[in-house]
This record gives structure tokens, C-alpha cells and sequence, in this order.
């Protein structure tokens, strides 16, 4: 609603406190309401009821509409059926997945479980599970990540440490399996910012096999592996902890075979 409120004919800043006889004007743009057309797909859910879904979303669907996307998104396959938030090209959306990452992500259906979502959010309760196949070896078993991310100084596409905007980000992991020149991890998001763990990962020299912007190419992938593979978080109406998890798809599978050396 920014810059939509007027009182007197004004604009006063939020912390403004109206008086009586003051005039307030709210002006309704276009985008009160969502421009979003629904558009078929077929969804896997790992988990749904009235106010809230868990989408096992597939590699290359974008989740929402954005620079260079205005249709075809996860967003567009769920009008009618996620709802919340200011954003009408978002509706129900709280966090997202890179285009090619795969995995689950919840998504709001009401403006109460938006809400409730939101500050699970904000209080880093949303337990974000990741399965990532890195070239190298850790050098612990376990390790943590803390690293501020943000555009990239040069290239405004990319996410970096070196960055004007900096902004707070952490990733934990754990390595799963030892694959010679490949390891296996399970990694935990603190935070949740664009790219984090693609870009956590090569800074620590274990880039992601097949990312094709922060990581390394190999084992027939056409796509970095990385998928999410859990999510654990208190409902945001009922309180009841919900938990999902997804199996690897069938090209992270293989690769891993091939890793293995099957």
C-alpha cells in the first residue's frame, strides 16, 4: 500500500497519527487485486488441508512471476487454491526454490496461515532440509556457514560475498556419504536467501556438480543437484508440527549411481 494513503491529501510517513476530522484517501491501483491467469499443471503435493499445501515443486518450474517470466510459474498453476500476502502475482508464497532446484516448499491458502507462515519465517522456525552432491571432500563432517550474500558487485545476476548489499546468511551441513572426488551432504538453511547454498558451498571450494554458475559440470547432469528434501515447521493456525519429505528424482538418482560408481 505504499504511497496509496493519503491523509489531507498528503503523504505522512507510517508512523503518522491521524486526528479527528482527517480525511484519509486510499487509492486502489491495478494490483490489488492478483493479474495472475490459473494455468493447468499437474501438482504433486506432499501434504494439503484448508489453509496450507506442501508442493513438491519439479526441476525447471520457476515459482512465480518475475524479470524475464510472466507466465508458466508455480504461481500461475496455483490461483485458486493458494491465497496471502500483499504481492498479487505471489499469493500464498512465503519462500521459494531456485528455478532448478527441486523440492518441497509450503505454500499459504488463507490470509491467517499466510501470516502465520510469514513469522515462522521471520523466526528462522521453518526446518528447510537439502540433499547436495558437491565436487571435493569437507573438511570436517559437520560444518557452518556464516557468510553475508548479495548482488554481485559486477555482475548484477549472480549472488556473491563480494557485494554492496550485504545481507545476513547462514547454511549448515553434514557430510552423508564419501564419494571419492564427489561427497554427499545434507544441508540445513538458517536463512534463506537467493542462491545461499550455491553460493555458501563454492565459497568453502565444494561447488555444487551441474551448477552451471557457481558450480562444476559432470556426471551427465543437466542441472545442479540440489534438491529440497524436507520440510518440518509448527502450523501456522493449529500449532501441530507438520513434516514432509521428498525422494530424490529420478536424474539426481542416477547421477548419484554414477558417482557411486554403479
Amino acid at each position: 500500500m505504499r504511497g496509496q494513503v493519503r491523509v489531507n491529501g498528503a503523504l505522512r510517513p507510517k508512523s503518522h497519527r491521524v486526528a479527528a476530522g482527517d480525511v484519509l484517501e486510499i487509492v486502489l491501483d491495478s494490483r490489488s487485486e492478483t493479474t495472475l491467469e490459473h494455468e493447468q499443471a499437474e501438482l504433486a503435493l506432499a501434504y494439503e488441508d484448508e489453509y496450507l499445501l506442501v508442493v513438491d515443486k519439479p526441476s525447471g518450474l520457476v515459482v512465480h512471476p518475475g524479470a524475464g517470466r510472466a507466465e508458466g510459474t508455480l504461481a500461475h498453476a496455483l490461483v485458486g487454491l493458494a491465497a496471502g500476502g500483499e504481492d498479487p502475482d505471489r499469493p500464498g508464497i512465503v519462500h521459494r526454490l531456485d528455478r532448478e532446484t527441486s523440492g518441497l516448499l509450503v505454500v499459504a491458502r488463507t490470509e491467517e496461515a499466510y501470516r502465520g507462515l510469514a513469522g515462522i519465517v521471520r523466526r528462522r522456525a521453518l526446518e528447510r532440509g537439502y540433499v547436495a552432491l558437491v565436487r571435493g571432500r569437507p573438511r570436517s563432517r559437520t560444518g557452518r556457514i556464516e557468510a553475508p550474500i548479495g548482488r554481485d558487485r559486477v555482475d548484477p545476476t549472480r549472488r556473491s560475498l563480494d557485494t554492496e548489499a550485504p545481507r545476513a546468511a547462514v547454511t549448515h551441513f553434514a557430510l552423508t556419504e564419501p564419494l571419492g572426488d564427489y561427497a554427499l551432504l545434507d544441508v540445513r538453511l538458517e536463512t534463506g536467501r537467493t542462491h545461499q547454498i550455491r553460493v555458501h558451498l563454492a565459497a568453502i571450494e565444494l561447488p555444487i556438480v551441474g551448477d552451471r554458475t557457481y558450480g562444476v559440470q559432470g556426471l551427465g547432469l543437466t542441472r545442479q543437484f540440489l534438491h529440497a528434501g524436507s520440510l518440518a515447521f509448527p502450523h501456522p493456525v493449529t500449532g501441530e508440527r507438520i513434516e514432509a519429505v521428498s525422494p530424490l528424482p529420478k536424474d539426481l538418482a542416477a547421477a548419484l549411481e554414477v558417482a557411486r560408481g554403479r
